[in-house]
This record gives structure tokens, C-alpha cells and sequence, in this order.
């Protein structure tokens, strides 16, 4: 076992993945851009990161044999730590250019903001720009991160898990929504930590002391 852990950046033909690695590589993790779906399985931890259609998305998994070693990294117990459509993954299904197929590990879909708030104001979509997520529950990750922090949205769909207590993080725009949800071994997020400075780096830093307590 290397000393520093070796993390999966999967590679499924679109996504913010050079970012990506830089910022893993200065939270200590040595990152492996990687198409190989025996690099993902063999990983000690795995991040998912998302630019682009919810549905191209899966195709992408599909079509590398990465939806099946991603399957393999949840039942393994493989820290997973999902990125915007990284976490909307995780869903049974978005309606994002029709209604199409997530992996359904947690129960739920994701679908489009609506353009009118809860006041019949017009709300901006996508959401764009700093936002702030109130974090709540007790998902190790969360140890080292304060209650709250401001981070960097670009989104025009939100989760709505049926379990709210998957919720672990949320945020304001147009109403709260799911900011990051957890189960166990799996963190996702709908912002961009790469994007979100110092506090970016501080989850990153603490996703790498995750990864380092569950290898030992």
C-alpha cells in the first residue's frame, strides 16, 4: 500500500477533471485520471467529478464499463466522493432532456429549478455564482468541517432525495435544496469544491483524511 493514497478521477469522456486532480493533488491525494475500470476498482478512493447532461453522462459510465466498477466501488466500501452531476448520479432518475436513468443508489430523481421563486419572482437558471450550505448530521466527513461555508454553484437541476435524511448540506435559491447528501463510505456535493478556494480545499482536506482512516 502506498503512503499516500491513490485516488480514481473517472474519466468518462466530459468533466472538470485536470481541475480536479490539481486540487486532490494539494490535499496530499496523488490523483489517477483514469477510463479503466480496473484503476477505479482498485483505488482507495474515488472521486466522480460532472460537467455536462445527466444522460450523456451515463452513456459515458456505460460505454467505458465504468457504471460497473463504480457499482463495484459502492458495494466495496470505496470512499466515494461524487461532484455536481457526480452527486445527481447517485439517483434513480433526472428529467434533464427527458426522463432518463441514474444508478438509484439513493431513492429519488433530480429535476430542472423552477424559474419563479416562491414569490412569483423570476429566478436566474442556472444558478451560478457563491452560495452558502449549512451542513447538518454526523457522516465522518463532516468532523472537519465547520457548520457552514460558502462554495461554488453552476447547476440548473437539483436532487430531491425521498430521504431527507441523506441531506446532509443544503442551500438556498428559489427554496433550500440538497447541497450534499452522504450514505456510508459516499459523500457527493452539488457544488464545485475545485472552483470554491479556501473553503474547496478544506472538504478536500478533509475527504483525504477520510480516505486515509478508512484504508487503516
Amino acid at each position: 500500500m502506498s503512503e499516500v493514497p491513490r485516488i480514481a478521477v473517472v474519466n468518462y469522456g466530459a468533466g472538470n477533471l485536470r481541475s480536479v486532480a490539481k486540487a486532490l493533488a494539494r490535499s496530499g491525494l496523488l490523483p489517477d485520471v483514469t477510463s479503466d475500470p480496473a484503476r477505479v476498482r482498485e483505488a482507495d478512493g474515488v472521486v466522480l467529478p460532472g460537467v455536462g447532461a445527466f444522460a450523456d453522462a451515463m452513456a459515458g459510465l456505460r460505454q467505458r464499463g465504468l457504471d460497473a466498477a463504480l457499482r463495484a466501488v459502492w458495494e466495496k466500501g470505496t470512499p466515494y466522493l461524487g461532484l455536481c452531476l457526480g452527486l445527481q448520479l447517485l439517483f434513480e432518475w433526472s428529467d434533464e432532456h427527458g426522463r432518463s436513468a441514474g444508478f438509484g443508489v439513493f431513492r429519488g430523481g433530480v429535476e430542472r429549478f423552477s424559474e419563479r421563486d416562491p414569490r412569483g419572482e423570476k429566478l436566474r437558471v442556472p444558478h451560478i455564482g457563491w452560495n452558502k450550505v449549512e451542513y447538518t448530521g454526523r457522516h465522518p466527513l463532516l468532523a472537519a468541517l465547520p457548520p457552514a461555508d460558502c462554495y461554488y454553484f453552476v447547476h440548473a437541476y437539483r436532487a430531491l432525495p425521498c430521504d431527507n435524511s441523506l441531506v446532509v448540506g443544503s442551500a438556498e435559491y428559489g427554496g433550500a435544496f440538497a447541497a450534499a447528501v452522504a450514505g456510508e463510505r459516499i459523500f457527493a456535493v452539488q457544488f464545485h469544491p475545485e472552483k470554491s478556494q479556501a473553503a474547496g480545499k478544506q472538504l478536500l482536506d478533509a475527504f483525504a483524511q477520510w480516505v486515509q482512516v478508512c484504508r487503516n
